[in-house]
């Protein structure tokens, strides 16, 4: 029957059936395939991290982090260490210092960056004002043409405003007259500072501010409680007879008119009211005019000295000014009174005030004494870090003083093309969003509160990279146009740039528009918030291996240059953390948010030595708000962007690579000496705490490294504010 059967079928009915199966066998293996291909495409999808970053400059931060890191430590118990236990500075760019850090490596990459710039052959730069930089640099680097020189140059220049007691015959002449010719010509204050910045009650506004001189030996008020400072005095008067015997000065009138010199400096100092005095007294900004400063301080012919100072401005007796210590204007005006009969000592003190401003423009032997007099002042403020003393940092210094913005763009132009701003700012706009959707999580703020900080961070001029105005070729060009440089004449062309550097300074008073002038310079690692301007600044210098790159993974970005924006911007909200310190916010934070992290930070210590966690509270603030701001928007980042990069060699998942930048963004190694000093004068947490501290408040960080309860970077209390 079966036979039978199999036999009616026939040809025709075995391939009809064999075609059947074929189209079953093709029709599954195309079920597989298509199966297969949501399986890769949802696992890429949950994976997220399938591309790899081989470019050179990945390959550079790779090698960086994995260098920096040990591998022994486990994550969970010491985060830091465990990113950073092996890190190094690059000894052979001579940053073998007590203390130095990530920020400290970065900073030496951009002035070689500098140096490169400055000593390349220059083409097609005529007449500018980038020549006349690269220029007076060349200048600076002829030691031989300085050595030849010696003294000689300063010893012309003084013999042309009168001469000097120590060094020859002095023409008598009133020291107003000779203080109106240091302040004109060669930007030289010995008894007061006077400069242009926004008044404090309109920063739209420029105004004429005064203070103090900044004086070659600090107040006894900075150095530490344990200092010998008549052994510091004595340091500096030796500094002051060997600047006079460098002159050519005799011994007997050189020791007589330095010991007295010595003593009115001495008795000028201590009319200085300290700091914290005059912030007690609201006296840091005083507003009145020129004819009631004459009336306080009479000993100054106020209107011929500003006028000097601030020519071809014309002034009058009603121009407003700003005035830092009316107290000890009036009491340096008093003391010049008592020197009247003794002209020649105020003369012998204005004259050592400009060979102390000149003499970095002359030869080894004055460089050796500041040198000296620099090691002594160190050692005796407890900064142990090593002073490098190669030619080229100095004259890259020198030249950085007098050609900021020139070097500003040429730095900016080499480092931060603008493939690089432009992330920069995609990145600032998602942090940014970030707070904002943040805040409507605070639960300590009411609705008007969190208007007003909304406000706040959307009314916050952003800059990045540098001030516009230096972009400008033309007219920093006009800037340096009248500016006279020689390669050959290292101290002339320092005499040209100082009263061309005053000039300068006079277009803020001129020009009320100009106030994109930034605290810190393009090439800095240095970021900040202004709150006189309600604006936050990020310098091209920060834009750099290992914080950030566009071919970095976005986890890397995010992880240093997010967490560095999102700190800033928290820091524009200051008014939330300080009681009673904004009129107009309707919350502050709680006090027990705020005890809650005084008491984390009080609780640490390092080298032995105890975290102050009320002096630091501000800042570990925006370090615990702004690592959860920054994750929170490499999130968003995430949700936006197709296709993450990351780095296989690390074995790291990228969010876990986020944490990882973050925390080596604060690599760095402190000696005991550093810690003592920065413990005492710097509102941060050391960079070991920074990480630690924040991590440990972070639930994203102990979910992604899987820390256990209770283990030391996942503890059960977490600090949250922001």
């Amino acid at each position: 029957m079966r036979t039978s059967r199999q036999t009616d079928e026939g040809p025709g009915g075995t391939m009809q059936r064999c075609s059947r199966g074929k189209s079953l066998f093709l029709c599954a293996l195309l079920f597989s395939a298509v199966i297969g291909l949501v399986v890769v495409i949802v696992f890429s999808i949950i994976r997220c991290d399938l591309e790899s970053c081989n470019t050179t400059s990945c390959l550079v931060l790779l090698a960086r982090l994995q260098k920096a890191q040990n591998g022994t430590i486990d994550p969970c118990e010491d985060f830091f260490n465990y990113v950073c236990g092996n890190w190094e500075a690059n000894k052979t760019w001579g940053m073998d210092m007590p203390s130095v850090n990530v920020f400290d490596v970065l900073l030496e990459e951009n002035h070689l960056i500098m140096k490169k710039l400055l000593e390349e052959p220059q083409l097609g730069a005529n007449g500018s004002a980038k020549e006349k930089a690269v220029l007076f640099y060349t200048s600076c680097m002829n030691t031989d043409q300085i050595e030849a020189q010696g003294a000689e140059p300063l010893k012309a220049l003084i013999n042309e405003i009168g001469g000097w007691n120590i060094t020859g015959s002095w023409k008598e002449t009133d020291f107003n007259q000779t203080l109106q010719i240091l302040m004109e010509k060669y930007n030289t204050f010995p008894f007061f500072k006077a400069y242009v910045e926004p008044s404090s009650s309109d920063p739209s506004t420029n105004i004429i501010q005064i203070d103090h001189p900044e004086f070659e030996l600090p107040l006894e008020s900075h150095f530490e409680r344990n200092v010998n400072y008549p052994q510091v005095l004595r340091s500096y008067y030796l500094y002051l007879k060997k600047l006079g015997e460098l002159m050519g000065g005799h011994t007997d009138p050189t020791y007589t008119y330095i010991s007295l010199a010595f003593s009115f400096i001495s008795n000028l100092q201590k009319v200085v009211t300290p700091l914290k005095k005059r912030q007690e007294k609201r006296m840091l900004f005083y507003h009145t005019t020129i004819r009631n400063l004459q009336e306080k301080a009479p000993a100054i012919d106020w209107l011929s000295c500003l006028q000097a100072a601030f020519y071809p401005v014309q002034l009058n007796m009603s121009q407003p000014i700003a005035v830092h210590d009316m107290d000890y204007l009036k009491g340096m005006s008093q003391l010049i009174g008592k020197w009247q009969h003794r002209r020649d000592v105020l003369q012998t003190y204005m004259i050592l005030c400009l060979i102390g401003n000149l003499s970095p423009a002359l030869d080894s032997q004055f460089q050796k004494a500041r040198q000296e007099l620099a090691d002594m002042l160190d050692s005796r403020t407890r900064n142990t870090d090593m002073i490098r003393t190669e030619r080229w940092r100095k004259c890259l210094s020198d030249t950085s003083t007098f050609f900021g913005p020139v070097l500003g763009k040429m730095v900016v132009q080499e480092i931060f093309p603008q493939k690089a701003k432009d992330l920069a700012e995609e990145i600032f706009s998602e942090v940014r969003d970030a707070i904002h959707s943040h805040l409507d999580q605070v639960n300590w703020m009411d609705s008007q509160s969190r208007q007003e900080a909304e406000e706040k961070i959307y009314n916050l001029q952003v800059e990045i990279g540098c001030p516009k105005s230096i972009l400008q070729s033309n007219k920093i060009d006009d800037e340096y146009q009248e500016l006279k440089i020689d390669e050959n004449k290292f101290f002339h062309n320092v005499v040209a740039c100082l009263n061309s550097l005053q000039k300068r300074f006079l277009l803020r008073l001129v020009s009320p528009q100009l106030h994109d002038n930034w605290e810190v310079a393009p090439w800095s690692v240095h970021s900040y918030y202004s709150l006189r301007r309600h604006a936050v600044v990020f310098p091209a210098g920060m834009f750099r291996n290992p914080f950030f790159h566009t071919e970095f993974p976005s986890a890397v970005n995010f992880g240093a240059m997010g967490f560095f924006m999102a700190h800033e911007l928290l820091h524009s909200l200051y008014d939330y953390v300080l009681p009673n310190n904004c009129s107009t916010c309707g919350m502050n934070i709680p006090a027990e948010s705020k005890d809650c992290l005084v008491k984390q930070y009080g609780n640490y210590s390092l080298k032995g030595h105890g975290i102050n966690g009320s002096f630091t509270l501000l800042e570990n603030l925006a370090d615990t708000g702004g690592l959860a701001i920054a994750y929170q928007a490499y999130e968003n980042w995430l949700a936006k962007h197709r296709g993450v990069t990351n780095f296989p060699e690390l074995g790291l998942s990228h969010h876990q690579l986020f944490f990882v930048s973050f925390a080596h963004a604060m690599c760095g190694r402190q000696s005991l000496e550093s810690l003592q000093a920065f413990l005492h004068r710097d509102p941060h947490s050391p960079s070991p705490l920074r990480v630690l501290g924040s991590l440990s408040n972070s639930e994203d960080f102990s979910t992604h490294f899987k820390c256990p309860s209770e283990s030391p970077m996942n503890p059960t209390l977490k600090c949250h504010i922001w």
